[in-house]
């Protein structure tokens, strides 16, 4: 079966005054129809700027400087402007992790959630609302006719955010991009917005690249999963290999720093040391290496490749010799 979507050795330079900044680093990846895949990190590691790169909505100062975008067989990077314009919002969707500032506060909802509709499908304004109205349904929003009309701010924010995912559904895209959908929600709607995406992406076969920090998200959303450190992904494989032994030594600390049912009562959290690191002024070798406890010379010295370990992909030294993390203090 053909891939939906594949990223191969994307690299995403951003221009600054200092320098210039490898916010997506040969960034090689996949996407099936109906697949959802997680890519997680922590702030600045590129994930987003990656899921910008496939949507081609670059900052001023950032651009695609190689690699392809692969989309259905064509190269989204390769395309013009008014090709790409006929993807994105169509095929191609995404979700912005503050809903606040991606909907307008001066526009009713139902008219923003129908803008999409009146752009790529050429419906008229009455066509547009009434679509609107049945997209308020499918997402949960109660009292949808009366909801249409009413503005952003007359929302809360789970329901913003459902709104955010009726207009990223209007016109029935193939690929949903979702950066972070729960940030700044409380948990009890967190946990709706993600059940409103898993139920979505089984009744419709959307393929759904989840952007979270969260990794408990990841385990109960996610068929596969990219971790990405400083631009790069350093660990690739399904969600239950990823998480039953990490094979990098950052997916193995980022596991063991968020809370475990099994952990023993008063436990202490064990987060990573250290800071990510400068995009501009990055270390030798692994850029992982002045955090990792597992580091050895070669790790100083030259970057790994993202290799075969076992079940998975990891760009380490350490596992690629052969050694396990597995069971370490």
């Amino acid at each position: 079966m053909a891939h939906l979507l594949e990223l191969e050795d994307v690299q995403t330079h951003i221009a600054l005054k200092d320098g210039v900044i490898r916010a997506v680093d040969h960034v090689s990846l996949t996407i099936d129809p109906g697949e959802t895949v997680g890519i997680v990190g922590e702030s600045g590691s590129g994930k987003s700027m990656t899921a910008l790169s496939i949507m081609r909505l670059l900052p001023r100062a950032g651009r695609i400087a190689g690699g392809a975008i692969k989309f259905k067989g064509r190269d989204l990077a390769e395309l013009s402007e008014d090709e790409m314009e006929s993807v994105r919002g169509t095929e191609i969707a995404m979700i912005f992790q503050d809903p606040m500032t991606s909907l307008n506060p001066v526009y009713r909802s139902g008219w923003q959630v129908g803008e999409p509709l009146r752009i790529h499908r050429h419906m008229d304004r009455g066509a547009s609302i009434e679509a609107a109205i049945d997209l308020f349904k499918k997402v949960g929003i109660p009292d949808a006719r009366r909801r249409v009309t009413q503005f952003p701010h007359q929302f809360s924010g789970g329901m913003r955010q459902r709104a955010m995912i009726a207009m990223g559904l209007s016109t029935g895209p193939s690929l949903l991009i979702a950066d972070e959908p729960t940030t700044a929600l409380d948990v009890t709607i967190q946990a709706q917005i993600l059940e409103l995406l898993r139920n979505l992406n089984r009744d419709y076969g959307t393929a759904t690249i989840l952007i979270t920090h969260n990794l408990g998200v990841v385990a109960g959303m996610c068929d596969r999963v990219a971790v990405m450190y400083a631009g790069r992904v350093v660990e690739q494989g399904t969600t239950d290999d990823v998480f039953e032994h990490p094979e990098h030594p950052y997916t193995w600390s980022l596991l063991r720093s968020i809370p475990r049912l099994d952990a023993e009562a008063h436990e202490p959290l064990k987060p990573i040391a250290g800071s990510p690191p400068d995009m501009l002024h990055l270390p030798e070798g692994c850029t992982f290496r002045p955090r990792c406890p597992f580091a050895i010379d070669r790790c100083g010295v030259e970057e790994p490749e993202l290799e075969p370990v076992r079940s998975q992909l990891s760009r380490c030294w350490v596992t690629q010799a052969g050694r396990s993390l597995d069971g370490a203090s």
